[in-house]
């Protein structure tokens, strides 16, 4: 489905859609309102939603079109998406899956086109968890009952969140159920451009309770405090458990990503051992499945966000399959995981 109010946009977006082969438009609306009414009719996979439209507008709608939409995915197509960055991650938080930057109506050609089609074969049909999954059909059965690990009972010295598309929203949930206060230093991996993250951090700091800081090379890490990684390097840690320091390193990882979840998993587990924690959320590939290895190796912990509740069960989905979750839940509940291992929360 395509919602945008400009009648160009949508048929500009349907031609270069459709003239993919593999996708097919089931529905276009002009206003957040009219696709509502229109989902409790049809059935969809996507949601190509724009921002600014007449009426409730895209964003106040998020919530609304999702339960509308039933198990369909959200991606915001809107010339908002990269200028308004709080607008942005403001859709990613309320549940968006992901986010393109429209061009100018002139300019809807090249790149855009690609990049479009890209995104959308990632996101998939409705109730597909990850590409492999999608490659070979939408109904293919998951992994069922993948083996847990046991958690460590050492009370929690440091807690590292690794999240990608989807993963704002999660993220979200998760610090709503955190107790405001565990004792520990926070990280969070959290996939997306550079130029966002001053606005995720504060957007985050509001949701979790608790300041949450962009980090700087050589900053201490403080208990209760969320240090996020930049979206230009990695995330990492040194020194000693006592006094650890913030690291940013640009290495390249078996991931490709930059920032990756695998270098602030395998820092965490070689400073703090059993007393780190990681949480793997939402998102597509499989970062964060070295690191969480790494981790494991060094007797910490990994909890992973389950299917149901996950955009796109890809990074948690390789976490279970490797072995190496002590629990595989949805977000409120894995923050309850988190609170079981401090001691005054």
């Amino acid at each position: 489905m395509i919602v945008d109010d400009s009648v160009v946009a949508r048929a500009v977006l349907t031609r270069m859609i459709e003239a993919d082969g593999g996708f097919e438009i089931a529905a276009v609306a002009g206003t957040a309102e009219a696709a509502i009414d229109a989902l409790a009719n049809v059935h969809v996979d996507i949601v190509l939603l724009d921002l600014e439209m007449p009426g409730a507008g895209g964003l106040k709608s998020i919530p609304a079109i999702l339960r509308a939409a039933r198990g369909a995915r959200v991606m915001i197509v809107s010339s908002t998406a990269e200028e308004g960055a709080e607008e942005t991650v403001a859709a990613l938080a309320l549940g968006a899956a992901d986010t393109l930057p429209k061009p100018g109506t002139g300019r809807f050609n090249g790149r855009f086109s690609e990049v479009l089609l890209a995104r959308l074969r990632a996101l998939g049909p409705a109730g597909a968890t990850d590409l492999s999954q999608r490659r070979v059909s939408p109904s293919s059965p998951s992994t069922a009952s993948p083996m847990l690990r046991a958690m460590p009972n050492q009370p929690l010295e440091l807690l590292a969140l690794g999240a990608s598309t989807g993963g704002i929203h999660a993220l979200g949930t998760f610090f709503q159920y955190l107790p405001r206060r565990i004792g520990a230093p926070i990280l969070v991996t959290q996939h997306l451009p550079p130029a966002f993250m001053t606005v995720f951090a504060r957007q985050l700091g509001v949701s979790a309770g608790r300041p949450a800081l962009v980090a700087i090379d050589g900053m201490s890490l403080a208990a209760d405090t969320v240090i996020i990684a930049p979206g230009d390097a990695h995330l990492t840690i040194e020194g000693g458990a006592a006094e650890p320091i913030v690291r940013l390193t640009r290495t390249a990882v078996p991931s490709g990503c930059m920032p990756s979840v695998d270098p602030m998993f395998a820092a965490a587990g070689r400073l703090f051992g059993a007393g780190a924690l990681g949480v793997v959320f939402s998102g597509m590939g499989r970062d964060g499945v070295e690191g969480a290895s790494a981790l494991v190796t060094s007797g910490g912990a990994v909890l992973a966000q389950d299917e149901a509740s996950s955009a796109v069960w890809g990074m948690p989905r390789v976490i279970a399959e490797g072995g190496f979750a002590a629990a595989i839940l949805p977000p409120d509940k894995l923050a309850r995981r988190v609170a079981s291992r401090c001691g005054d929360c």
